[in-house]
């Protein structure tokens, strides 16, 4: 049995309580500073989790922030970061307080996203290394997860399957030992800058993809209820994998990890449904960025839109908007808030 510690207690960090919870381990979940009602609501109707909408096992300890410090938490077997790439910095103030004489547990990162340092790209495994030394910290061991995994199926125990990336793969190894089960399926890989960049990178193709639906419905006859899109789609995501090879390739990450779990995977399932597809859906339909959030995603948090605004001037830096004109498209109409334009003839 291993005693693990997930920073963060949103729908993400919570489902992946369960194959924790189920293969015996000790689980705590600490909600962020910003948690403290979200965790006492948790707490005082028996682990019921009010995003994920069931009712957790009461194995499964949920604590505050403020309460981390009392020093019955030190020293846990793996220390899992569940929180958006923003509370980065709030989880190496929790490291300080849980690690023993600067040397943090192994870290495993579900958090997904891409930073730009001193005008250089950098996944969030890198992002922490260098806060955590920025820290003291020395013997930093930092794993991360990709592949195609909502929190919803997860929590509801469906069959998921993951890749976890280490540089060292004997951690990897040693991860997918305790933590897979017979729903929950992991898969290892080395590429920690191919793994990681897909999973950013796929949200913004997710917006580009689920665009597909809503050029269709400006298009249809409108004596046909039915509203035919899967060719456009189809042409989208074969695309879109193109261009995420050219970028994954271009960090140094390997071009297959694409066409695996980490990439082709993420991006079918995120493509398929969820915040990123939608807003990809309004602006197919010829709404702008700035008219959807005020308007139908006004308080939801839309990864692909965000990245856009972290990475784009740096991506007219280093690419040529023929070799990816489809994540130019996107990002242009994100960020310059204009309508999107499709380039088809600079398809590839």
């Amino acid at each position: 049995m291993a005693k693990i510690i997930i920073l963060g207690a949103g729908a993400m960090g919570s489902a992946f309580s369960l194959p924790c919870s189920d293969n015996n381990h000790e689980i705590v979940i600490v909600g962020t500073h910003l948690d403290s009602k979200f965790i006492d609501n948790i707490n005082a109707n028996n682990n019921y989790h009010p995003t994920l909408n069931i009712q957790l096992s009461k194995k499964i300890k949920f604590i505050k922030d403020d309460e981390l410090s009392s020093g019955q938490y030190n020293s846990p077997d793996l220390l899992v970061i569940a929180t958006n790439s923003k509370g980065l910095e709030w989880c190496v103030d929790k490291i300080n307080i849980i690690a023993n004489y600067n040397a943090p547990p192994p870290l495993l990162l579900l958090t997904k996203g891409l930073n730009i340092h001193n005008n250089n790209f950098e996944v969030l495994a890198q992002k922490l290394e260098r806060l955590l030394i920025t820290q003291k910290f020395n013997n930093i061991n930092i794993s991360a997860v990709g592949g195609p995994c909502l929190a919803s199926d997860l929590a509801n125990k469906i069959h998921s399957s993951v890749v976890i990336t280490n540089n060292n793969l004997e951690t990897a190894n040693w991860l997918k030992s305790i933590l897979k089960n017979n729903y929950y399926h992991v898969f290892v890989s080395s590429d920690v800058i191919g793994v990681e960049v897909s999973a950013a990178i796929k949200n913004i193709f997710s917006m580009i993809i689920g665009s597909a639906k809503g050029i269709s419905e400006k298009t249809k006859n409108p004596e046909d209820n039915n509203i035919k899109y899967l060719n456009t789609s189809a042409a989208l995501f074969s695309q879109s994998v193109y261009e995420m090879e050219i970028f994954v390739s271009y960090l140094k990450g390997k071009k297959e990890t694409v066409k695996s779990l980490a990439g082709i995977g993420d991006l079918y399932v995120s493509a398929a449904g969820g915040r990123n597809s939608l807003m990809g859906y309004y602006l197919g339909q010829g709404f702008l960025y700035s008219e959807v959030k005020e308007n139908q995603m006004k308080n939801i948090t839309v990864e692909g839109a965000d990245l856009s605004f972290e990475i784009y001037e740096l991506v007219k830096e280093n690419f040529d908007i023929k070799q990816i004109p489809l994540m130019f498209g996107m990002m242009e109409a994100i960020v310059k808030n204009k309508n999107i334009q499709i380039r088809w003839d600079d398809f590839s």
